[in-house]
């Protein structure tokens, strides 16, 4: 009995140490942010770690020899989230799982924050296409306003203007009948 006691006390100090470290939002990126692109780049292989920066009308990412890059002006649409992740996983985390009494599943409780970017833009024939990135927490604003600066279309800060003009004519048609 005392050692499940231990072990929940110690599982409960972990949650709460946890909760109680700051996570800091970065105001400037100074130079190159290090992510990893789930999918979405011609040329580049799905969870490739690199780094991303935005230059001379640019979105730049390159992960070791292989590079791609995505002209500012053919984004058209820039979307930003926070979001999380485990922060135990690959084979520890798997093999965590067969830990009896379920003392492994308490394992996947423990999740890091991330943001996400996500870009939807043209490549050189038309053809549409979407890239999604994972980085630190408060980089995916900052490379978001660079893009935006540099040329690329976003319809996020267009999205609640248009939900409150469809709420109010919904509005309307009720008064109406």
């Amino acid at each position: 009995m005392t050692s499940r006691s231990t072990t929940v006390l110690v599982g409960v100090a972990w949650l709460l140490a946890g909760l109680a470290i700051p996570v800091a939002n970065a105001q400037q990126v100074r130079g190159p942010v290090r992510v990893v692109q789930l999918t979405g780049l011609v040329g580049v292989k799905e969870h490739a770690k690199g780094t991303l920066r935005v230059e001379s009308g640019n979105l730049h990412f390159v992960s070791g020899k292989t590079s791609s890059d995505v002209n500012a002006a053919s984004i058209q649409d820039v979307a930003t989230a926070a979001d999380s992740q485990r922060a135990v996983g690959g084979t520890i985390g798997l093999m965590s799982m067969a830990a009896p009494y379920g003392g492994g599943r308490v394992l996947s409780l423990f999740r890091t924050k991330i943001d996400t970017l996500t870009v939807q833009y043209r490549d050189a024939d038309g053809g549409l296409h979407g890239a999604i990135f994972t980085m630190p927490v408060g980089t995916s604003e900052v490379i978001k306003k660079e893009l935006v600066a540099q040329g690329a279309h976003t319809t996020s800060d267009k999205e609640p203007a248009a939900a409150s003009a469809a709420s109010s004519s919904t509005r309307n048609k009720e008064k109406n009948q």
